[in-house]
């Protein structure tokens, strides 16, 4: 889900770890209902946290792609382009569909009326958006840093670089994972200031994917893969630990910005980057990676949707249900993509 015009700087690698995102952002919403509202313990229950541990990865996954292709230093991006071009779009989209969700609900619950209208649009305009429109408002932070970040890697040699991340990571990852446990749990005052929170902490994943993909574009499979099945059951069995022990669903270790899923999106990049394409698998994935903005902006649409019709991911075998329920939304969101993507000004600041 870049948001920017990435026509010419197609990478089939980035273009799979789009595809693997988007695909993971929706299977995280699809599991929301029998995960967080199900009862603890039960085979539902564990097969929507299975998923869950799965695919929480997905935003680390979509920082990454955007500073591996915003922070080339051969790519330009001028303070003009950033602010009318790049930003502007995020906007646009942002309150286009964030609007649309809100005429959509006031006309759902029969209360489509002038003050209904008029407070959603005061509700718009100080960024009270759908829940999942954080990432938007979270990326025009990230992007608002981008000409900083482009400087530092310009100058920076790999020394430096290793050293921002693992300050980052420390700061960013390492210390927002163990601040619940003791003895982190004891420190207070400025220390428990030293933590990033998620939105700045975002930035760090744009520097590491820019550094893989330079100094490390071909990776060891199997280390990435380690890194997947180490970040995988941490998620897991760390949420289980947590839930059981809060007595509530507790989704610490799920957080993005967390060290499970930090290793998860590190070893879902590495693969994506060792994993051979067919010509067809490339077309799929470059269709999937140019419509991942678009399906994310519209699939909650058919998620309610097919909520109301009666499909939902609770009704039969969870984990059956819920990638076959994900698989679809794709396909609707990616049809409506490939037509809205036929009108030049939706195309361009819409979607």
């Amino acid at each position: 889900m870049l948001i920017s015009d990435t026509r010419l700087y197609r990478d089939e690698k980035i273009d799979m770890v789009k595809t693997i995102a988007i695909w993971s952002v929706v299977l995280c919403h699809v599991v929301a209902a029998p995960f967080s509202g199900g009862i603890i313990g039960t085979t539902p229950w564990y097969s929507a946290l299975l998923w869950a541990s799965l695919t929480h990865m997905c935003v680390p996954l979509f920082f990454m792609a955007s500073g591996a292709l915003l922070l080339k230093p051969e790519r330009e991006l001028t303070l003009k382009k950033l602010y009318t071009k790049n930003l502007a779009r995020i906007l646009a989209a942002l309150f286009f569909w964030a609007l649309c969700y809100k005429l959509v609900s006031l006309k759902l619950m029969d209360s489509l009326t002038l003050p209904d209208v008029v407070d959603a649009v005061k509700h718009l305009l100080l960024f009270h958006h759908e829940e999942h429109f954080y990432y938007l408002h979270i990326t025009l932070l990230a992007y608002a840093a981008l000409p900083v970040m482009r400087l530092v890697v310009r100058y920076a040699d790999k020394r430096l670089l290793r050293y921002a991340l693992t300050l980052w990571f420390l700061l960013g990852i390492l210390y927002p994972t163990v601040r619940t446990f003791w003895p982190f749990t004891l420190l207070n005052g400025v220390p428990v200031q030293w933590r990033m929170n998620m939105t700045y902490a975002s930035i760090g994943y744009m520097l590491l994917g820019y550094y893989l993909s330079v100094y490390h574009p071909n990776p060891n499979r199997m280390h990435s893969l380690l890194a997947l099945l180490t970040g995988f059951p941490l998620a897991f069995w760390g949420t289980c630990f947590a839930t059981y022990t809060a007595g509530r669903t507790n989704e610490h270790f799920l957080e993005g910005m967390g060290l499970a899923m930090f290793l998860a999106a590190l070893g879902a990049w590495g693969l994506c980057q060792t994993v051979p394409l067919s010509q067809a698998g490339r077309k799929l994935v470059g269709f999937i990676s140019r419509a991942s903005f678009c399906v994310y902006l519209t699939h909650i649409f058919f998620l309610q949707a097919f909520a109301r019709w009666g499909l939902r991911a609770v009704d039969g075998p969870v984990v059956l249900t819920i990638p076959l329920i994900s698989g679809l939304i794709i396909c609707c969101c990616c049809a409506v993509y490939a037509v809205l993507s036929r009108i030049p000004v939706v195309r361009r600041w819409l979607i």
